[in-house]
């Protein structure tokens, strides 16, 4: 099982807090991130966009991946909204041990600091 993050961008900062609240509340994914007004420039339907957005950064595991991107899709107010999944090559095992452990069931010990 390998540890990921998921890169989400939202409309704003309480649409990106609701999406991660409730992946965490579901043991989707052990820890979410909302980062406030990120400017997003793209093109839709063939005009350039130049928005300000929120963006969600959430860490699970592969095997949660297809669990989330459902989830996102559900509570997202966009049709296409931009999810995906970047692997983790490294870092505090302890950490990814916990963040394995939170993204199951049974969930994992408490940890303080995260």
């Amino acid at each position: 099982m390998t540890t990921v993050l998921i890169y989400v961008t939202a409309s704003n900062e309480a649409e990106a807090a609701t999406i991660g609240r409730a992946l965490v509340e579901d043991r989707l994914v052990a820890f979410a991130n909302v980062i406030g007004q990120v400017r997003s420039i793209y093109r839709w339907e063939g005009v350039v966009q130049d928005e300000h957005e929120a963006v969600l950064i959430a860490k699970t595991t592969t095997d949660q991946v297809e669990a989330v991107t459902a989830k996102v899709c559900e509570l997202h107010s966009n049709t296409l909204p931009c999810i995906v999944a970047l692997p983790i090559l490294g870092g505090n095992p302890a950490f990814l041990d916990w963040v394995a452990a939170e993204t199951t069931s049974g969930g994992g010990p408490p940890s303080k600091g995260v």
